[in-house]
């Protein structure tokens, strides 16, 4: 009897693990008229259902204090990657880059993240 329950609960851990931990994949950034920017992040996930999703992104100073985050309110299970914008957020002046980093509700942080120079280069 103790071997089956064994195995039922590393099935079950085997299978939490699949999911991963949650990559940000890209990074797009968009100035405001009023000195604002607006984010539009895409993130992977093999979100599994309420228990085991993408909960948020967050964007983050060189120093790693958190400049803003994006609340992700429901799984995304048959929406990968998506993507998602972050509106109205203020960088610290004299920033030198910045990181944005996913968190999901198993793993938390640790999967793939995007840092960029600041303030963003203009194409030309």
């Amino acid at each position: 009897m103790s071997i089956r329950i064994s195995f039922v609960l590393l099935t079950m851990v085997a299978n939490t693990a699949l999911a991963g931990k949650a990559d940000v994949e890209q990074v797009i950034v968009h100035a405001n008229e009023n000195g604002s920017w607006t984010f539009q992040v895409t993130v992977r996930h093999a979100d599994e259902g309420w228990e085991h999703y993408a909960d948020r992104w967050e964007i983050l100073s060189e120093k790693g204090k958190i400049l803003s985050t994006r609340i992700l309110a429901h799984p995304h299970v048959n929406e990968q990657p998506f993507t998602r914008n972050l509106s109205g957020t203020t960088i610290p002046e004299n920033t030198t880059s910045i990181t944005i980093r996913a968190h999901d509700k198993v793993h938390g942080y640790g999967g793939k993240t995007v840092t960029l120079p600041w303030p963003p280069r203009t194409k030309r």
